[in-house]
């Protein structure tokens, strides 16, 4: 490589040796010239169907990947992306938020351009992005900018795309390793957690999703499966650690969890917490009930023991000190206790019911069964509303990767989502994953188009769409009968073929029966095997919906009140 290289050239280059194969967004005038150096750095340019797609899609890939990248053009296309940028940052999602702005000659002389609000600010958009960004920088100066790359990337005048600076600091791979703990209160910290498990005859495990986001779920499955203490799991912890683990009991959301799953967590005389995540829909509307004394928490880069906090102690570093350091000998299962056995039951065992006997596919009945279909390492991804609560009730094989967005909760994200994580999944070194899609038909009809871009892909994800005729979670929330509610319907069997998927390379069916859902939902099928795209048009009841989302949304509207 020459001493010198081209600001975007060095940009791309970066975004390659941390893992980035492909590189998500929409083209405008502003970033033209950028995207002429995707390909020379080894990047695939996806292209996206809008760039609020295109952002949605970028947080699918890097919750496979790890990371990845966006590219959007000043003012109009960045404001796209707003929504779901917000969104990567609420859910602490690696991002990199590329936009192609007007010339550092026109920032000067604040010349009105366009896509601006012709008054020669050109950071008014910045400072909206400002706010929902780990960092941000304009690439405004080529002496310091391998440096402000290395450290963050965002903005890109159109005249220092091509603005030379040196390459050699693309010999030295960015150091993405986390920080050191401090010694003396990690010291401190082990030795008080150690204690506090040798003397606990009742503890239990909570993961959430903190584990997944700060790359901890190799230590934190190596730490379950020495201690062989209890699992449990939130909502955003979904996927974290091996659920066909017999020890692994089930999800706890405080009270809208089963009262057997309530009843182990609430009663632990010790709380190993990993990485929680405190929010209402996490939660059960803030009702959790673990007692701070007997808790241990895990975080990024601090740890509560009891009441104490030691900072600069993150749950990575702990973990691998703690895998070193406990004598797990010592740790008491409580898994012998036939109590414990006995209340704990797996989440798909239902007693037979009319309900349960009748044809009509109930959502209690749907996400009971849909967990026997699943296969080791599939891909899971449900839209906010009736699918991210229903999972709640699917046992995952092992392997699987469960995406949602309980915390920023943007309906609509799942369809991006799949795309994102349908290429990463195809670029990964286990490229057979299968990647399956569940997504209302409200939220569908928000950000369908980017099935389009799913199928210029070749990609092959199982989309099932819950067609429950409208916005079935709001109706829980508010206004049942209301107009507001509706949707039109739309003939969904016909949009594969209608953005242009060949003849052979796509199924569509519909579902209405239990019986038409055991004959497709089944191994070893065609429809199983995942070799062309699929959509799945499957009815529900438009009242119906998971117990957890209606229990969820009676304790967020009982807190509220009291406040």
């Amino acid at each position: 490589m020459g001493e010198e290289i081209e600001i975007v050239n060095y940009l791309f280059r970066r975004l390659h040796q941390l893992g980035i194969r492909s590189v998500h967004g929409v083209p405008g005038d502003f970033n033209l010239v950028a995207l002429d150096y995707l390909e020379p750095a080894g990047l695939h340019w996806v292209g996206n169907c809008s760039e609020l797609n295109a952002g949605y899609a970028a947080d699918g890939y890097a919750r496979i990947n790890g990371m990845s990248a966006i590219i959007t053009t000043f003012g109009v296309g960045e404001l796209s992306a707003v929504p779901a940028i917000a969104g990567s940052y609420s859910e602490r999602v690696s991002v990199v938020h590329i936009v192609g702005i007007p010339s550092a000659k026109a920032k000067k002389h604040g010349v009105p351009v366009h896509h601006s609000f012709a008054d020669g600010d050109y950071s008014v958009f910045r400072n909206i992005s400002k706010n929902i960004s780990q960092a941000s920088i304009i690439l405004d100066d080529s002496k310091n900018a391998a440096k402000d790359i290395d450290s963050v990337l965002q903005g890109l005048p159109t005249d220092m795309v091509l603005s030379m600076i040196p390459a050699q600091g693309l010999n030295t791979p960015l150091d993405l390793a986390v920080s050191p703990n401090d010694p003396n209160a990690e010291a401190n910290a082990v030795e008080l957690i150690s204690k506090a498990l040798y003397e606990s005859n009742n503890a239990i495990v909570l993961v959430d999703g903190g584990a997944i986001r700060y790359r901890a779920l190799k230590e934190t499955q190596e730490f379950v499966d020495r201690s062989q203490l209890p699992i449990f799991a939130t909502s955003m912890g979904r996927g974290a650690i091996n659920e066909a683990d017999p020890n692994f009991k089930g999800v706890y959301i405080g009270d809208v969890s089963g009262p057997e799953i309530q009843q182990a967590v609430q009663s632990a005389d010790l709380v190993f917490s990993i990485g929680a995540v405190d929010c209402d829909f996490n939660s059960g509307g803030f009702t959790n009930r673990t007692e701070t004394k007997h808790t241990i928490e895990l975080h990024p880069n601090y740890t509560k023991v009891g009441y104490a906090t030691y900072a600069n102690v993150g749950m990575k570093l702990l973990l691998q000190k703690l895998l070193d350091v406990v004598d797990f000998q010592k740790v008491h299962s409580p898994q012998d206790a036939l109590a414990r056995t006995n209340v704990l039951q797996r989440l798909s065992d239902e007693a037979e019911s009319p309900e349960y006997t009748s044809q009509e596919i109930s959502q209690k009945w749907l996400w009971s069964n849909i967990g026997d279909w699943l296969q080791e390492g599939d891909v899971v991804i449900a839209d906010v509303g009736t699918s991210s609560f229903g999972i709640m009730s699917t046992r995952f094989p092992k392997g699987v990767t469960c995406i949602t967005q309980v915390l920023w909760g943007s309906i609509g994200f799942s369809v991006g989502s799949c795309q994102g994580a349908a290429l990463a999944v195809v670029e990964s070194d286990q490229p057979s994953r299968r990647v399956i899609l569940f997504v209302g038909d409200g939220s569908f009809q928000l950000t369908g188009t980017e099935v389009s871009t799913m199928i210029r892909h070749g990609l092959k994800p199982i989309i099932v769409l819950i067609n429950n005729d409208g916005y079935t979670t709001e109706r829980i929330a508010h206004g049942p009968e209301m107009g507001y509610n509706d949707i039109q319907p739309w003939k969904y069997r016909k949009f594969l073929k209608a953005f242009g998927a060949n003849k052979g390379e796509y199924k569509n069916f519909a579902i209405k029966t239990k019986s038409q859902f055991k004959s497709l939902f089944k191994q070893g099928t065609e429809f199983s095997k995942a070799n062309v795209i699929q959509l799945v048009d499957l009815y529900t009841a438009r009242m119906d919906a998971p117990i957890g989302l209606t229990d969820t949304w009676r304790k967020v509207s009982e807190f509220h009140a009291k406040l």
